[in-house]
């Protein structure tokens, strides 16, 4: 049985830069994924990466494009882009998070009925959105 899950933009950056922030679960779960090519993030992500590194409140020691390919090789990660479907869902009334990017990253997970990797409790509000952490 396959085992995919979508990463939160910081489930991604502490699984390079700081894995012991992780959950032992959303450890295990991304390695897991991660062996069978089934680890996904929103295209989002990597712009909130990149954001956070212009902004100086990530720092990599190299190029966020040089950090941001070295994390998709090193993770096998998929980003995917805005689906409709996506899009639909990020609207619709399942989410109360106001950030945007935050929205689509849940929809992502919605969409391909994966669970999300991702310390915020705010996300256990939304309908049929499975979360992984501890």
């Amino acid at each position: 049985m396959k085992t995919s899950v979508v990463c939160d933009t910081h489930a991604l950056i502490y699984w390079s830069l700081a894995p012991k922030r992780l959950g032992a679960g959303a450890s295990k779960s991304i390695e897991q994924a991660r062996k069978q090519g089934e680890i996904f993030c929103a295209d989002i992500s990597l712009w909130e990466i990149a954001r956070l590194v212009e902004k100086g409140r990530l720092e990599l020691g190299v190029a966020a494009e040089a950090y941001l390919d070295n994390l998709v090789t090193a993770l096998g990660l998929t980003a995917l882009p805005v689906s409709p479907r996506i899009a639909a869902l990020a609207q619709s009334g399942r989410f109360q998070q106001k950030d945007p990017a935050d929205r689509l990253i849940g929809a992502t997970a919605l969409a391909l009925n994966a669970p999300l990797v991702i310390r915020d409790a705010s996300f256990s509000q939304v309908a049929g959105l499975r979360l992984l952490w501890s």
